[in-house]
């Protein structure tokens, strides 16, 4: 029997992460997802994903520091992403980019794990910076992992509401089971290969729209919600022509996606401080009536594509920085995952059905 995909076949065992769509949770190391974003900052739930365990404070700062000190693109790497033409996508330019830095036979460290997560925000930064003709922006080194990016994007301080909603969606983000991208860092790693040809396999698989795309439907119904006013109108009449609503429903999760619950009660603190993220709100309430009415028995929930887009909207990010700004987070959970292959491996080989002809 074949199970196209790999679909249901376990592959691997992991301490990671771990997704259960029929009870709607999403755990790093053993914390539920909605504790971590209560009490952590990205680079707590990062420090967790590498080391299995919460820091204390002494390391803590010198994980904060070591980030700071990565922060500073090559000048072998910074000048290829000048070089760049500007028809390449921007995760075609991160795929470069960390390929550039070459790679040892070593295997699979911390420290790597963190140099790359350090570099790839500014790396996104820099060349966002380049494409819109202003001058790239130097890290801040009292900002945090988020704010800096922020900054970087921005040349301005961000507000702290738009830091913490982004500092949330990265370390929701950061980890998800052994999804495609996941899964190919592990299959490259699994050769004996180093951390950087496996990230850069990961980053190539993230860009396909299958995995990694943009939640554009999202955005386009926002937009029309904002311009008309009514989300009720806009929803109704989406739902009796029969199309699908975007941002509702998840292929995993058989109920409320634990991601967007915890980006939910992330932007509530915020309430009153955006417009975008105040009618987001109220939108999902008026698209979760409409859906009981309209598709009942279907169990159809808001899903983290929901919120992340709200929140990018309110951020003023360009829809190209979407899955780059995906990947700036996912890079801690495909780390963890690369060095957690390499200390217990075995390459992956499958077998597949021959179906040409014989001659």
């Amino acid at each position: 029997m074949i199970a196209k995909g790999l679909k249901g076949i376990l592959a691997a065992e992991t301490s990671v992460g771990h997704v259960d769509g029929l009870k709607g949770q999403l755990i790093y190391r053993g914390y539920e997802i909605g504790e971590l974003t209560r009490k952590c900052s990205f680079e707590e739930a990062a420090f967790l994903l590498w080391h299995g365990r919460l820091p204390a404070r002494g390391e803590l700062d010198d994980l904060k520091t070591e980030l700071h000190s990565f922060r500073a693109i090559p000048p072998h790497v910074a000048s290829i992403i000048t070089a760049m033409p500007v028809s390449f996508s921007m995760m075609d330019v991160l795929r470069t980019a960390v390929s550039s830095l070459g790679g040892s036979l070593e295997k699979p460290a911390v420290r790597q794990a963190v140099q790359l997560t350090a570099l790839i925000p500014v790396m996104i930064a820099f060349r966002s910076r380049l494409l819109e003709g202003k001058q790239p922006v130097d890290p801040e080194p009292s900002l945090g992992h988020a704010a800096n990016y922020l900054y970087m994007l921005k040349g301005q301080i961000p507000e702290k509401a738009h830091s913490e909603a982004l500092e949330t969606y990265l370390l929701l983000t950061m980890e998800h089971g052994m999804n495609a991208s996941t899964f190919s860092a592990r299959v490259t790693a699994s050769t004996e290969s180093d951390l950087i040809s496996a990230i850069t396999s990961a980053i190539g698989t993230m860009k396909g729209p299958l995995h990694g795309g943009a939640p554009s439907g999202v955005i386009e119904l926002l937009d029309e919600i904002m311009e008309r006013g009514d989300a009720e109108a806009v929803i109704r009449e989406k739902l009796e022509r029969g199309e699908k609503l975007m941002g509702f429903g998840h292929r995993i999760y058989k109920t409320l996606d634990p991601r967007a619950a915890a980006l939910k009660d992330k932007l509530q603190q915020f309430a009153g401080h955006d417009t975008w993220l105040d009618m987001a709100l109220v939108t999902e309430q008026t698209a979760l009536r409409l859906l009981g009415e309209y598709k009942p028995g279907r169990s159809l929930y808001t899903n983290v594509e929901y919120y992340a887009a709200a929140i990018m909207k309110a951020l003023k990010m360009d829809s190209s920085l979407f899955t780059p700004t995906f990947t700036a987070a996912r890079i801690a959970g495909w780390t963890a995952h690369v060095i957690e292959q390499a200390d217990n491996n075995a390459i992956f080989r499958p077998e597949s059905l021959y179906i040409g002809p014989l001659h």
